[in-house]
């Protein structure tokens, strides 16, 4: 069964992004997360929309 929920660490290597600036989104409520207690963590799933909707479509864009 594969792991659903990652650390606010390794969610920041998903995402190759400081865990400062994940732990800033966090705060300002700008990424879903899972609270475990006093626990941050990331469904992967949850993420993988995230990644989705932020991609910019080149397309819109002259080169």
């Amino acid at each position: 069964m594969e792991r659903r929920l990652l650390s606010l660490k390794e969610a920041a290597y998903m995402l190759d992004i400081k865990t400062g600036t994940l732990y800033n989104w966090v705060w300002q409520r700008k990424i879903t997360f899972v609270k475990q207690g006093s626990l941050v963590k990331f469904d992967v799933k949850d993420l993988e929309k995230w990644i989705e909707k932020n991609k910019v479509d080149i397309t819109k864009y002259e080169v």
